[in-house]
């Protein structure tokens, strides 16, 4: 029921529009402070660090991105990361935008979903697989709930 109320709720709410006249809804359906403790299991690869330098979770994680703003955002866009090359073929893709269904998708089998995506037979960097759905989708609520981009709705 509630899963139900959530994908009602999302369709209802307005899609961002994007220059090449497309929209991506970056509808966040889970819980963001469920996602909030769920990202503990991530924190020792990332960290969440604002423009400012202000650190917003996480600690010095650092073998991974920083996941500030990644909610509608191309993949493969944080400045001195150096991404896997099948990441580097996905963030070539301009029509990828990370919102919710991309990013459930791609936590819970990073390599699954490049070589989907790409056609290519590469592996991701992340190796870590978020094992239930359920935490992924209160992961994205999380990072949407503290995302610069005003379009991510939580």
């Amino acid at each position: 029921m509630f899963r139900t109320l959530a994908v009602v709720a999302a369709t209802t709410l307005a899609l961002p529009a994007f220059a090449d006249g497309h929209s991506v809804d970056l509808t966040a359906t889970g819980d963001a402070a469920a996602g909030e403790k769920a990202f503990r299991q991530c924190v020792s690869c990332h960290v969440v660090v604002n423009d400012e330098g202000e650190t917003l979770a996480g600690k010095s994680g650092k073998s991974g991105p920083n996941l500030f703003g990644i909610i509608g955002n191309k993949f493969g866009q944080v400045d001195g990361f150096r991404y896997s090359d099948i990441n580097q073929i996905a963030a070539a893709d301009d029509s990828v935008i990370v919102n919710e269904e991309v990013f459930v998708a791609y936590v819970q089998d990073p390599t699954a979903y490049l070589r989907e995506a790409t056609g290519d037979k590469g592996r991701s960097k992340m190796t870590f697989k978020v094992r239930k759905e359920e935490d992924a989708l209160n992961l994205y609520a999380y990072l949407a709930s503290i995302a610069t981009n005003p379009d991510a709705a939580n």
